[in-house]
């Protein structure tokens, strides 16, 4: 059984004026029984006992209606788990007025440079106990805090965005100022012709984009035969300067030190200098490939199995300033966005970039450009990679925080000039 809480404020910004502020806390109950090798799992957000005890009914019900599975695992037993304190003062306590607070700041620097400014700012905090017949007891609680910000001009715009579990990391106008400062040096596009150039990414893009590929970091993923680490574990499949690991410890990593049935979650080094080393394994995943469970399931039942949650990629010392001196010819971009995948083996994806792509010649970031379409393998680009910077807690759109660098690769594959 799971019992989980989330409380979450949210304030929203547009126009250069806040339009929303809301709250909300919901608790969740979770019911999984286990009978004959089969299992089902029902919830309640209703906490009254006789909504409790429909929940379990409904679950023995659908347990029962199952079909055996000869694979499924008794209830795990308990063993110690990793204890990670997550939780900030500073961000539960946070007020409707302290948010708002903020967001003028952002404002102001909107307006003083004409442009229009939209994003939210939330705070929260999440509580989830894990139970079972057998005596598991795990508990984790987390606080976080998000700021976004898009800067808006005609004809351009420039983002930021950030996460913490301390609200006090988060610099609101900072972050509102590098928006700012996007959208002015983005004015006026120019169109760039496609091709291949050498690519600065911002840890955000890199975020968005590498972060496309850790689902098939699994064991289950390599069983079904889904994932492009197929025929390839132990080989050299990127550059030796990337090595990424799985670590819920990491300082700037957020997250649970157990999975989704109690077991402790191991560090894993996934990648050691271009070489695939670890996979997460779930408990039915480990039994089934003679390994040790790593404490990355998600809660049974489920088809998926298991998947690192907090990635960290090995940085470097080379700031993008510097990265963007070393470059004769090149695109510096802030985000992507819209990424889907185009071959699954070979990890090829596309997607547009937005929000601040800028031409580099000689040195210099010399002006915006049209945004890009991008066709790109993740195979390709990580052995392409020139140059990283210290890594970072990264927030973007199209997956979960990590840990990661700035990225100089050669040879990105911009295939086609974007409307907008």
């Amino acid at each position: 059984m799971t019992i989980g809480q989330t409380t979450d404020a949210l304030t929203r910004f547009a126009n250069n004026t806040i339009h929303q502020n809301v709250a909300e806390t919901n608790t969740a109950i979770s019911v999984r029984p286990q009978e004959n090798q089969r299992t089902a799992r029902a919830e309640t957000n209703r906490l009254d006992s006789d909504s409790v005890r429909r929940a379990v009914r409904d679950a023995i019900t659908l347990m029962r209606s199952q079909e055996p599975d000869d694979r499924l695992l008794p209830l795990f037993e308990p063993e110690p788990v990793v204890t990670v304190e997550r939780v900030a003062e500073s961000t539960v306590s946070c007020t409707p007025s302290e948010r708002a607070g903020a967001v003028a700041e952002a404002i102001r620097i909107a307006e003083s440079e004409g442009q229009t400014a939209a994003g939210i700012y939330s705070t929260g905090v999440a509580r989830e106990t894990l139970i079972n017949s057998r005596g598991v007891f795990a508990s984790h609680e987390q606080s976080m805090a998000v700021f976004s910000v898009t800067m808006l001009e005609t004809g351009s715009s420039g983002w930021a965005k950030a996460s913490a579990v301390d609200r006090s990391r988060l610099d609101v106008a900072a972050l509102a100022r590098q928006a700012s400062r996007k959208a002015i040096e983005s004015r006026n596009p120019r169109e760039v012709e496609p091709g291949r150039y050498t690519v600065i990414l911002e840890p955000a893009a890199v975020l968005d984009l590498v972060g496309q590929m850790f689902g098939d970091f699994g064991g289950t993923a390599l069983e079904d035969k889904r994932s492009f680490l197929t025929d390839r574990l132990g080989s050299e499949l990127f550059g030796e300067n990337i090595t990424i690991y799985d670590d819920c410890t990491h300082p700037l990593q957020s997250g649970s030190g157990f999975d989704g049935e109690g077991v402790a979650r191991r560090a894993l080094t996934l990648v050691k200098r271009g070489v695939v080393q670890d996979l997460a394994y779930s408990r039915g995943a480990a039994q089934r490939a003679d390994k040790a469970a790593t404490g990355h399931g998600l809660p049974v039942p489920n088809e998926v199995g298991e998947y690192p949650l907090n990635i960290v990629i090995a940085g470097g010392g080379v700031s993008v300033d510097e990265m963007i001196r070393s470059t004769d010819r090149g695109i510096l971009v802030t985000r992507l966005w819209y990424i889907r995948e185009v071959d699954p083996y070979e990890k090829m994806m596309t997607g547009m970039t937005r929000d601040g792509t800028f031409l580099i010649e000689r040195g210099e970031v010399v002006g915006g450009v049209r945004n890009f379409r991008f066709n790109q393998g993740l195979i390709e680009l990580l052995n392409n990679v020139e140059s990283a910077g210290p890594s970072v807690r990264a927030s973007g759109e199209e997956t979960f925080d990590m840990v990661v660098p700035p990225f100089k690769a050669h040879e990105f594959h911009f295939t086609e000039v974007t409307r907008f």
